[in-house]
């Protein structure tokens, strides 16, 4: 799957050094419990990578069918430029394309500002903010959890939107 500037694939084996690598990173992982990197190479995960210059840049996911669960997490180096946004969109467009994704959900930290602004970038909605009691909370949690989503129908109603704002509807 290509994007105007990343180039995703299916995660492979060969992938776990890159994702070890990018799970080593304290910030990358401030508002995410640690968990082996092999759990992160099922077929629901991408690992994506600069298109230009083959960088690796992080992984996406979207797990699940009928309601999906969208995932991301880059490098900080490509932090702010948009890569977050944009292989979300793409992922989140061929859920709902392939028949896959009748609903697609995104949780996060309340206190994650980055990867909210980057659920609403991609038309997810806030559903609702809930608490969890973990018993070795990260710093932050006492002010929840929170939910985004965005429905199929609110996905073709958008895209016939962007359409007709380009002048091509």
């Amino acid at each position: 799957m290509r994007t105007e500037r990343l180039t995703l694939r299916p995660a492979q084996s060969s992938d776990a050094e890159l994702f070890r690598a990018l799970h080593a990173d304290p910030e990358v992982m401030r508002y995410l419990d640690p968990a082996p990197v092999e759990g992160y190479l099922g077929e629901s995960f991408h690992a994506a990578f600069e298109t230009a210059t083959g960088r690796f840049v992080g992984w996406f996911e979207l797990a699940g069918t009928g309601e999906a669960e969208l995932g991301y997490r880059l490098h900080r180096a490509f932090w702010g430029l948009g890569y977050a946004t944009e292989g979300a969109k793409a992922l989140i467009e061929h859920g709902f394309t392939s028949g896959r994704a009748d609903r697609v959900v995104a949780i996060t930290m309340f206190v994650n500002a980055g990867s909210r602004r980057v659920m609403e970038k991609c038309g997810l909605r806030h559903v609702r903010t809930f608490h969890v009691d973990f018993p070795d909370p990260l710093p932050g949690a006492e002010y929840g959890e929170v939910e985004y989503a965005l429905t199929k129908e609110e996905w073709l109603l958008a895209q016939g939107e962007s359409r007709v704002a380009d002048g091509i509807g």
